[in-house]
């Protein structure tokens, strides 16, 4: 039995030497995203993926040397279907104030809403910008709550609704404004949090004419301050803070722009606490385990690697004791990853690659829904609040709806 899983290994190995992983984008959802749009050898590269994927759950049930393998349907699963959209740039962000009304926002200055719960797509444009001014922006975060919404551009613009986007208000930010706004969230009527690339938070309560500091510093005035708080890279820090991301009871998580280190911050708190990522490994991309940070958190690194710390972390502690994830990528990169419930969780990536856990993160399977779409995949979000609805966005105007098994 030995030689006999010795020489799949082997055979493995030979087909794996054939294909050398290209170099991977580093995505930041709140940053501009740059991948080219998916070639004939990207095709090829998610055969391989795919392929090897099945091939290394064969051998690890063979050898005995992992978990049980998840069940046979997911191996090769395919649980996503294509929307159209009216355009064809990088769909940055989407969301919903109603199970049938939403909006989709994008590059060029895309924007696109829906009223049947995204099964259909109509353009809309901005009564306050000139067609020409218009094309020039990157829509890249939409906010929307009770009918009352956000959106922010860059070069940096914020713009506000209360009618359910009928009509349009360009929110003027002040110049001294520490950094440039990078995410925004509606929290009721005149009311929203912004958060900035320097770490600065803010609410307003009368629809963007004044802002409230959450957090005392910024983040490199922090760091700075506390040069010997023994997180590699955090002293005399400079520069700006990607990948932001806000939990559900309104804490923060970013990442250094170099991908050294982490931050941390929750409400009630003076300053952000910064982490050590624990892997000599660039950060990609992070985020929380079931949108709570007492949950846990999640990490994905240069070379395709997935890492989750789940379950009584300790937010102040200098690192997480994150756990490598089973995830057969081929070195390929994953730019983003959700929980669907507490154990389905979904992962995506370049050149339209998507995996599927079953058992909290622990082991994925890969999934074929993207495998025919060019393009790559930046974005994954599931609304528990209607019917748990799953999208997946992506270059090329690729929008994905998650429809279970019955793709």
């Amino acid at each position: 039995m030995k030689v006999f899983v010795a020489a799949l290994l082997a055979v493995a190995a030979n087909n794996a030497s054939a294909f050398a992983p290209a170099s991977i984008h580093t995505v930041c959802r709140t940053s501009p995203l740059s991948m080219a749009a998916a070639s004939d050898s990207e095709q090829d590269r998610r055969t391989f993926v795919s392929q090897s994927a099945t091939a290394a759950a064969g051998l690890a049930g063979l050898s005995g040397l992992s978990a049980a393998p998840l069940p046979a349907a997911a191996a090769a699963s395919k649980q996503w279907v294509q929307v159209k959209v009216p355009f064809e740039d990088t769909v940055y962000d989407i969301d919903f104030d109603s199970p049938t009304h939403g909006y989709i926002v994008g590059a060029r200055g895309s924007f696109a809403e829906t009223n049947d719960g995204g099964q259909t797509w109509e353009p809309r444009s901005f009564s306050n910008l000139d067609a020409e001014e218009e094309i020039t922006y990157r829509f890249q975060v939409v906010s929307f709550k009770d009918g009352e919404g956000w959106v922010l551009g860059k070069p940096t613009l914020m713009l506000h609704t209360k009618d359910g986007g009928k009509s349009w208000e360009r929110i003027p930010l002040s110049p001294k404004l520490p950094g440039e706004p990078t995410g925004i969230l509606a929290t009721g009527p005149n009311s929203a949090e912004m958060i900035t690339s320097s770490g600065a938070v803010y609410v307003t309560e009368n629809a963007g004419r004044n802002w409230r500091a959450q957090v005392k510093e910024t983040i490199d005035a922090t760091l700075n301050r506390i040069s010997s708080s023994g997180v590699s890279g955090a002293s005399y820090f400079t520069g700006n803070i990607v990948n932001e991301q806000r939990d559900n009871k309104g804490a923060y998580l970013a990442i250094s722009s170099r991908g050294n280190f982490f931050l941390t911050w929750e409400p009630g708190q003076d300053f952000w606490i910064p982490h050590n990522r624990g892997t000599p490994r660039r950060i990609q991309n992070m985020g929380f385990v079931r949108g709570d940070i007492k949950n846990g958190l999640w990490m994905t690194l240069n070379g395709g690697k997935l890492l989750v710390a789940s379950d009584n972390v300790d937010l102040s502690a200098e690192e997480f004791p994150f756990s490598e994830a089973n995830i057969k990528t081929g070195g390929y990169g994953i730019t983003d990853v959700a929980w669907r419930n507490d154990n389905e969780v979904w992962a995506v990536g370049g050149s339209g690659t998507m995996y599927v856990s079953y058992d909290n993160g622990k082991n994925f399977a890969f999934d074929k829904s993207a495998n025919d779409i060019p393009g790559n995949l930046y974005n994954v979000k599931f609304f528990p609040e209607y019917d748990n609805n799953g999208w997946a966005l992506g270059s090329n105007g690729v929008l994905l709806k998650f429809v279970g098994e019955k793709a």
